[in-house]
């Protein structure tokens, strides 16, 4: 898993429209990276719309968010438009991006350990510096918290 100060791993993932969004990009911005579990399902729906609903207080402060899941572009598209999603949402279907935020944790299911997502959030600042590392995170009211650890960036 990642920790506050570590450097935060490149990445280059399609978002709903099939647009590459890559981190060396967006230096010199703050970028908050949201992983959740799965498109259209009661917590991860309310997670994504909290953050849409910051997003403007988010951009005032020089920050990004990026939700990610290992759903396609094409679900991603269906989310966005059924539920008004306004942040990104980066698909990634080989779960590259999940295995290199340590995201795909062992997890005991009937007996049997399997790789499974766990919700989580990266803070990355300006220099692409981890400043915040939360795994195991509640999806209702978590966007707020975040916004409360981005302003404290500035």
């Amino acid at each position: 898993m990642l920790k506050a100060g570590d450097p935060a791993p490149d990445f280059s993932s399609p978002d709903a429209d099939m647009n590459f969004v890559e981190l060396p990009q967006l230096r010199g911005r703050i970028v908050v990276l949201f992983f959740y579990l799965r498109d259209d399902t009661p917590g991860c729906t309310a997670e994504a719309i909290e953050f849409s609903e910051l997003e403007g207080d988010f951009a005032r402060l020089g920050a990004v968010v990026l939700g990610v899941s290992r759903d396609d572009c094409i679900r991603h598209g269906e989310f966005r438009d059924k539920h008004g999603i306004g942040v990104p949402l980066l698909a990634d279907k080989e779960q590259t991006m999940s295995e290199a935020y340590g995201v795909m944790q062992d997890k005991d299911v009937d007996g049997v350990m399997r790789k499974s997502a766990v919700r989580a959030t990266f803070v990355i600042d300006k220099q692409g510096v981890i400043r915040h590392a939360l795994y195991g995170v509640s999806s209702r009211g978590h966007a707020a918290e975040v916004l409360e650890l981005v302003k404290e960036l500035e």
